[in-house]
């Protein structure tokens, strides 16, 4: 979703280079899209609960306004930091573009990680904050069980897959529709309800509601959201090497 740096393709040649776009301008796109997506998540999850007692409601209600939101927050910051809101995405996007001189730094890493992390945890506090809820209130939603787990390798290494897939094809532009849209789907085709998010997941222990995970279940999650990222690069690799970069090697 790196549309800040996008790369040439034999589909779609840049004709000039674009303008660099300035890191605390970039830093602060990833906090305040990750706040934002967490705040959506969390807050769209308590007025479900609320509006309805029907599980089967209440997932849906959360996954529709998830994938409006997190449309509408690519759509709008992709074009500053790429709008990652992710660093699964950023880890990736460093991996992948490390023998590039104009790809994203290490410096850079160390910078977006922090923010979306912050930005998580800032992102529950405001939604349980918008409903009366305690504003820190360590989530009891259990979700250790081991079939989760495999639910977010699978739903990790597809956004990866998506994602990068998308920037090898050269249709990063679709990229708002086709993540928001992924992640709607991977809400009710994973048993984890696809969090693929290590920022997303540490920030939903924040706050016990309908979207929280319980802080003992994090590590696990995160681990999984890691293996599914390398999972869904070499899926990349598998796929889609005969599509590179014009100019690569």
């Amino acid at each position: 979703m790196d549309e800040a740096r996008p790369d040439a393709t034999d589909a779609e040649p840049l004709a000039v280079e674009p303008p660099a776009i300035p890191l605390l301008n970039r830093v602060a796109a990833e906090l305040v899209g990750t706040a934002a997506l967490v705040a959506v998540v969390v807050g769209s999850g308590i007025q479900a609960t609320n509006l309805s007692k029907d599980v089967g409601l209440q997932l849906l209600a959360n996954s529709t306004a998830t994938v409006f939101g997190l449309g509408v927050l690519i759509l709008l910051l992709g074009p500053v930091s790429g709008a990652h809101f992710n660093p699964v995405v950023t880890l990736a996007e460093w991996w992948t573009g490390r023998k590039d001189p104009k790809g994203l730094g290490p410096r850079e890493v160390a910078a977006y990680i922090p923010a979306q992390i912050a930005g998580a945890i800032g992102g529950a506090i405001l939604a349980d904050a918008m409903f009366g809820e305690a504003l820190v209130k360590w989530s009891t939603h259990d979700r250790s069980a081991g079939h989760l787990l495999l639910g977010e390798v699978v739903a990790t290494a597809g956004l990866v897959l998506l994602i990068f897939g998308l920037a090898r094809t050269g249709h990063l532009r679709f990229a708002p529709v086709a993540v928001a849209s992924y992640i709607g789907a991977a809400y009710w085709f994973t048993s984890s309800t696809s969090f693929a998010n290590p920022a997303v997941t540490i920030g939903r222990a924040f706050t016990d509601t309908f979207a929280g995970i319980a802080p003992a279940s994090v590590p696990g999650f995160v681990g999984m959201q890691l293996i599914g990222g390398a999972l869904g690069l070499a899926l990349v690799a598998l796929t889609f090497t005969h599509r590179r970069p014009a100019g690569s090697k």
